[in-house]
């Protein structure tokens, strides 16, 4: 047998698992890094959160990562250049990350990396019938696992869209697994660049669990923020967009795209979301807003949009307790409009369930390394694959 095959059979048949999750979302504000003991596999998954942080990213990090993220016509050189330095950038912060805790490497059985989005792609939102839902994340593993030594599980997206998923919301079986409840009906809401929720009936099955993206969360706020209101990359507490009006012709003309009325579940990325959709229709409206008023107007976007997305897939009159996670958690007039239209909500932090909110996708993809290694194949409801399925690539460091 050969030694790293020995090595990965004894990490699977280990009591728990120390497994470092890595998240670098839509927002690209930073990498999240959480260090997670796991115990068990399946139903039986147990997980403590033992160092979470998450490392900003420079101003020549994002620049580098915009140049080719979710457009249209990029520089083929470029993006291939930059799958292997991401990496590299991705190895440095963990290797300074384990150093500051005062963990050696060796001391981690697991890497379990997300990548960065660059483009995706559901086949809503393509033309061409002769391809299929598709998606890539650059970041390879192979370079986290030579630049740190420790085994990285990567590219978990791309078995999902092979087993007959659309790559997203991967979040349903982490979901399911840490926070199925026997009494609660339960709604994970999870508000990162794109917002996505998973609802948990009270004493429901893996198979019945129900997940999807429900349009913006982040995304357009940050980027709107970043181009028009110099040195800051985010509405910090809303600071803006409570300095500014609702305009009800955008927000509905916003809310118009054929996207909102697609079948649930569904996927969706900044490719559709972005500048360019706010910039289009304002130019439809013919009016010209205060950059206060747009940044007030897409906050109620995100909202109404979520909210919606929640009423229309959950039973009438089902009693059940939001918990929410993500950085838009954060934002209290984001969170004043989510509160009041879902009156019937009772919406708390995902730490009253014990998970971290801001390390919490960092863990979702830690657990899904765990099933790669000691679990088994996976089948989930709602927006899942066609058949049982386990996810991520393998990279040994040598």
């Amino acid at each position: 047998m050969h030694p790293n095959i020995q090595h990965l059979y004894d990490i699977a048949n280990k009591p728990s698992r120390k497994v470092l999750g890595l998240m670098s979302g839509t927002s690209l504000d930073g990498l999240d890094i959480a260090l997670c003991t796991i115990a068990g596999a399946g139903v039986h998954t147990r997980v403590v959160l033992e160092k979470h942080t998450t490392v900003p990213y420079l101003q020549d990090f994002r620049e580098k990562v915009l140049s080719v993220f979710s457009k249209q016509n990029v520089s083929l050189a470029q993006l291939c250049v930059l799958n292997p330095w991401i990496a590299q950038q991705h190895a440095k912060m963990i290797q300074d990350t384990l150093a500051s805790w005062n963990i050696k490497p060796n001391e981690v059985d697991l890497i379990a990396s997300h990548g960065q989005t660059i483009f995706h792609a559901p086949k809503s939102l393509h033309p061409h019938d002769e391809f299929g839902t598709a998606t890539l994340q650059i970041g390879d593993g192979d370079h986290i696992a030579a630049g740190t030594g420790i085994i990285t599980i990567s590219d978990f997206r791309q078995k999902h869209i092979a087993a007959g998923g659309e790559g997203a919301p991967l979040a349903i079986y982490g979901d399911y697994l840490l926070c199925a409840h026997p009494t609660e009906n339960r709604v994970l809401l999870n508000m990162g660049g794109i917002a996505n929720f998973t609802f948990l009936q009270a004493n429901g099955k893996l198979d019945q669990v129900f997940s999807t993206d429900t349009g913006p969360g982040n995304t357009m706020m940050d980027a709107y923020a970043r181009k028009h209101f110099e040195g800051i990359s985010y509405d910090k507490d809303a600071a803006i967009a409570k300095q500014g009006t609702i305009n009800n012709d955008l927000l509905q003309l916003l809310k118009s795209d054929s996207f909102f009325s697609l079948a649930f579940p569904k996927t969706i990325g900044p490719e559709l979301f972005n500048l360019d959709y706010v910039n289009e229709a304002q130019l439809k409206l013919g009016i010209v807003l205060t950059h206060y008023d747009i940044m007030a107007t897409l906050n109620k976007f995100t909202a109404e949009t979520i909210a919606e997305a929640i009423q229309n897939n959950m039973p009438v009159n089902m009693p059940f307790k939001m918990f929410v996670s993500g950085g838009g958690m954060h934002n209290p007039l984001l969170m004043d409009h989510l509160h009041q239209l879902l009156p019937h909500a009772a919406i708390a932090s995902s730490i009253e369930i014990g998970i971290h909110p801001d390390a919490k996708e960092a863990i979702l993809f830690a657990i899904l390394a765990n099933e790669a290694v000691a679990g088994r194949p996976l089948l989930a409801g709602g927006h899942s694959t066609k058949t049982a399925t386990t996810m991520g690539k393998i990279s040994f460091p040598h």
